[in-house]
């Protein structure tokens, strides 16, 4: 598969972009793990033209994560246009817009998947947004506003139309936000549509190795993007590279090892930010970390960790789980 002149190897897997999570220290963590492409944070197109400087902060990435995607949302052409065009200059490998974001700060105002409300306008950016760069652009975006308006293979062929050179699709509508479950057979006719001829990359609920290959065998995607499941666990990339290269499973590493890849992250997450801020950015992926998940009893000993308030406190209570709950 190719985007562009990058090429990618077979079975390709990225990590999504999502707010507060694909920042440039978990983005090369995933990378280290086999992510075969990572994409930034969401950039606001208004903000980005106003120069808002925690917006531009986000333009920094860096060649140990290439190739590398910017992605950004807005609903003015005349903003995404300048937007697209100050990206570029940040040396993106891939243009990425987002009309796919559910949240209502987003949609609600008619940019990210609120642009499936009004596909003319989103094919007019597209359009102009494609002719504004040199560098690839791509789309990710949603099967429909609704359940009544899944427009999604009309939509791709489209968006092809203007010049794209892939489409992410995640299997759900904007209404579902991240409810239910995804729905891949429409990712699956959008990529074998005759018509269709740019890399069509499937999102939506990949959580382990065995449905990653699912996906891949039955719907014929040219790549396959993961989300949520990475929260706590950039090592997801390995297992999953692993078993599309092997068809077998990674044997499990030691308790200590996935302990020192978390933290790890919270060591980049602090020394990017600060220790305050860094710890709360981090809550996230501790919380949602699996590593975590089944351990009897082990509620007090959450909740002890996402109150730490230094790196030093937060390390302690790790460091007394194994022993703890008697984990190796």
């Amino acid at each position: 598969m190719k985007i562009g002149n990058i090429e990618f190897p077979k079975y390709p897997v990225f990590l999504a972009p999502m707010e507060d999570v694909t920042d440039i220290g978990f983005r090369l963590l995933c990378k280290r793990f086999g992510a075969d492409m990572v994409f930034t944070e969401f950039v606001s197109s208004d903000a980005l033209v106003r120069e808002v400087k925690k917006t531009k902060e986000k333009l920094t990435i860096s060649d140990e994560e290439r190739p590398v995607a910017i992605q950004i949302y807005g609903r003015e052409p005349d903003a995404m246009v300048e937007a697209a065009q100050i990206c570029e200059s940040a040396n993106p490998d891939i243009l990425d817009i987002n009309f796919g974001c559910p949240v209502k700060k987003v949609a609600g105002k008619g940019a990210g998947s609120g642009m499936l409300r009004t596909p003319e306008l989103m094919l007019e950016i597209t359009k102009k947004v494609v002719k504004a760069v040199n560098i690839p652009v791509t789309v990710k975006t949603r099967l429909g506003w609704d359940s009544d308006t899944k427009i999604i293979t009309e939509l791709a062929e489209q968006l092809q139309d203007c010049g794209i050179q892939a489409l992410t699709i995640h299997g759900r509508t904007r209404a579902q936000m991240y409810t239910g479950e995804a729905d891949w057979t429409l990712i699956g006719e959008a990529k074998n549509n005759p018509r269709i001829h740019i890399p069509i990359i499937g999102n939506g609920d990949i959580d382990s190795a065995e449905v990653c290959k699912k996906r891949f065998d039955e719907t014929g995607v040219d790549a396959v993007m993961i989300g949520r499941a990475t929260f706590g666990r950039p090592w997801i990339f390995q297992e999953v590279k692993h078993y599309l290269q092997t068809g077998e499973l990674l044997p499990q590493e030691s308790f200590g090892w996935y302990l020192d890849v978390l933290k790890q992250q919270v060591n980049q997450s602090v020394e990017r930010l600060d220790e305050r801020r860094g710890i709360l950015h981090i809550r996230r992926h501790l919380a949602s970390s699996p590593l975590f998940k089944g351990i009897p009893d082990f509620k007090l000993t959450r909740i002890a960790m996402l109150r730490a308030n230094s790196v030093e406190e937060l390390f302690s209570i790790m460091d007394e789980i194994p022993e703890k709950f008697n984990l190796v």
